[in-house]
């Protein structure tokens, strides 16, 4: 089943007086099925974060279609895409976005009080998902008293207690150190075994090559895609290596 689908979309910005505009994304076609792990990747100004940021719902195409869960966001209304964006999406940031005065459990609980559902349900969903992510001990602290990659997994579990269809992850490890790194892609390879669809944006080879699917953006469209198949990680992880070499280079061939 096809979750997202996105039908010759584009983004340009006007400037205030309308007299200079920027094409931000130019024509980019792509779908990403349930249970599938996609990472994005492109150098700084390919048009990876409006991409993300229209998918989020946060900011809206010029023109063209994105179908995601059977909505077309391009025609929600202002107060329908709040709700959407809590009900369907599941949201993972490079500095987690905790707020410091609510504790951990409460950061967690955050999707699902906004959305008011009961206490009990909240608790229910809490339980497992702790246990899974190993933050048991660790939900009556503040985020300012915990480490890095405590604050992503607490970020993990705020985005899956909504059980969203898909997760989008903004160089989620981004604000990591190496160890915390390879423990949230171990994380990230778990969730999607268990069924869980993710799209990631990132800049990191490493975060890419455990992704099944890696599309790569430049001047605004979706240049070349690799699917992992049954490459190794290390294959894989030279592959993206070899695939970005030759895009920043302005080598490669235009084709999915």
């Amino acid at each position: 089943m096809t979750i997202l689908e996105v039908k010759q979309m584009k983004k340009i910005y006007t400037t205030r007086f309308g007299n200079q505009k920027t094409k931000a994304l130019s024509n980019v076609n792509f779908s990403v099925e349930e249970g599938e792990y996609v990472a994005i990747m492109g150098e700084s100004g390919s048009g990876k974060t409006t991409l993300l940021n229209i998918l989020a719902a946060i900011d809206k195409p010029t023109s063209g279609d994105v179908i995601l869960c059977d909505n077309n966001l391009t025609d929600l209304k202002e107060k329908e895409v709040t709700a959407f964006r809590r009900e369907h999406l599941g949201f993972v940031f490079q500095d987690f976005n905790l707020l410091d005065t609510f504790s951990l459990k409460d950061n967690i609980f955050l999707p699902l009080v906004l959305s008011n559902r009961p206490y009990a349900l909240m608790e229910k969903r809490l339980k497992p998902l702790a246990k899974k992510l190993g933050i048991e001990d660790l939900l009556d602290k503040y985020p300012y008293e915990v480490s890095g990659g405590q604050k992503q997994r607490v970020a993990v579990a705020r985005a899956l207690i909504t059980n969203p269809e898909i997760i989008l992850a903004d160089e989620p490890t981004g604000a990591l150190d190496s160890k915390s790194s390879d423990d949230l892609l171990s994380l990230f390879n778990q969730i999607n075994d268990e069924g869980q669809t993710i799209l990631m944006v990132t800049h990191s080879v490493k975060a890419a090559s455990h992704a099944n699917r890696v599309l790569f953006i430049k001047d605004g469209e979706v240049f070349h895609q690799i699917y992992k198949g049954k490459m190794t990680q290390e294959e894989m992880y030279k592959k993206i290596s070899d695939t970005l070499t030759l895009l920043l280079s302005g080598g490669g061939h235009h084709g999915i």
